[in-house]
């Protein structure tokens, strides 16, 4: 019996079967299932659903007009990269902020604006699918285990639960390539807990003394009173120099659990997003490279991040069965978080105004120009003699995580791909 000849069959029997009583119907249902061939499971559905003939077709269903252009999506997709590919949510959050430069930059009209308000995060999610499959990468280290004075520094076992900005969580980022050997660059990275704020320093090993006088011009650039610091066991955090920097200061000093890197979660995962991602594997060890990767960080780098990129905190985790749930709260920036404690100070208020003339794309250009100069300061290993000949230590500029733009409004305009228009 062929697909059309059952439909016909079924459309014969639907009436009879949905007047039937419970044994009539377990007859016809014996024959349906007999004659088609049918499971009968899924006999049972069909006969149960919407008549023969109204019931939509999967491959007939209509589908409304697209709502978002081929010129909206691409302005999408250019803030995106210009913003350094943040998580639906957050970009959802960032357009509104962006908007002004968005309308001077490309040009857009007002209802292409309308229509990038108006999408969605999950919709942004499946418009931006393929492209995020191509910038997965991992995360390696270099640090190792600290004895000295672990006996003086508590262990912090408690979930963070601060209210109030100052309390940070602080590690080291390797740039050795491909080999430990020697000396090379260390990224000190902080993030504050309550407001995500990030600073970055960079050092040229990871000498004690060194990471202490990092940490101090970071505690000078910080816009709010440093009062913690939460490290894991490394040599470079455990030491005497750090614990007298932290009780002369008066602030206070933890570490994580050993090999838990979980205690540390949220300075790790800026790890990725405001280091790795940017300079990639390379290795950097020449002081030419130390003071390039520090020009970055404590001008451009730092505006652009905590000033334009909103950010995520989680506020709870649901557990039911298996399933795991996970709520956060409204995507913002780390200053828009500073501000809404009630943090307000001329250091923020000076930032206020900081931001209010500064053009996030312009800073973003600013911001790849210089992270092409660092590339070129990068170490080559022995007996190589380009740089193309060594396996992601410049990967191609197309698929490199990083901050990309069309160089002009009407490369915008362009058609998307047939992955973006799906």
């Amino acid at each position: 019996m062929g697909g059309r000849t059952r439909r016909e069959y079924l459309r014969a029997i639907y009436p009879r079967y949905r007047k039937a009583d419970r044994r009539q119907r377990r007859i016809i249902l014996d024959e349906f299932c007999s004659n088609c061939g049918y499971n009968r499971k899924y006999a049972i559905r069909l006969l149960n659903e919407l008549p023969p003939g109204r019931r939509p077709c999967g491959s007939h269903r209509r589908r409304g007009p697209a709502r978002y252009g081929a010129q909206t999506l691409s302005v999408l997709v250019a803030v995106w990269e210009r913003a350094g590919y943040p998580w639906s949510r957050r970009l959802k959050a960032l357009l509104p902020l962006w908007m002004p430069w968005i309308r001077k930059r490309f040009g857009i009209s007002a209802e292409i604006e309308r229509q990038l308000l108006l999408i969605s995060p999950r919709q942004m999610d499946r418009r931006l699918k393929e492209r995020k499959l191509r910038l997965k990468r991992r995360i390696y280290g270099r640090t190792k285990p600290g004895t000295l004075l672990k006996h003086h520094i508590a262990i912090r076992t408690e979930a963070w639960s601060v209210n109030c900005p100052g309390f940070l969580e602080v590690d080291l980022v390797s740039h050795s390539g491909n080999s430990a050997e020697g000396e090379f660059v260390y990224s000190l990275n902080v993030t504050d807990i309550h407001t995500t704020w990030v600073e970055t320093r960079a050092v040229l090993g990871k000498g004690q003394l060194l990471v202490v006088a990092a940490l101090e011009q970071i505690r000078a650039a910080l816009p709010f009173e440093l009062k913690g610091i939460d490290s894991d066991n490394g040599s470079e955090f455990i030491n005497r120099h750090l614990l007298s920097y932290s009780q002369s200061r008066g602030i206070q000093f933890t570490r994580g659990r050993p090999y838990k890197k979980d205690d540390n979660a949220h300075v790790e995962q800026k790890n990725w997003t405001h280091v790795r991602k940017l300079l990639g594997y390379a290795r950097y060890d020449s002081p030419e490279a130390l003071a390039a990767i520090n020009e970055l960080y404590r001008n451009e780098l730092r505006l652009f991040q905590n000033l334009f990129l909103p950010s995520v905190k989680l506020e709870r985790k649901t557990r039911i069965g298996s399933r795991l749930t996970r709520v956060y709260d409204a995507p913002q920036t780390p200053l828009q978080r500073i501000l809404a404690g009630g943090g307000r100070s001329k250091e923020t208020a000076a930032m206020e105004l900081l931001r209010d003339g500064l053009d996030p794309f312009a800073l973003s250009r600013t911001i790849e120009e210089k992270l092409e100069r660092i590339q070129s300061l990068a170490t080559l290993p022995p007996n190589t003699k380009t740089a193309e000949a060594v396996p992601g230590l410049h990967p191609p500029r197309k698929t490199t995580p990083g901050l990309l733009l069309p160089d002009s409004p009407s490369q915008i305009a362009a058609p998307v791909t047939s992955a973006m228009a799906r």
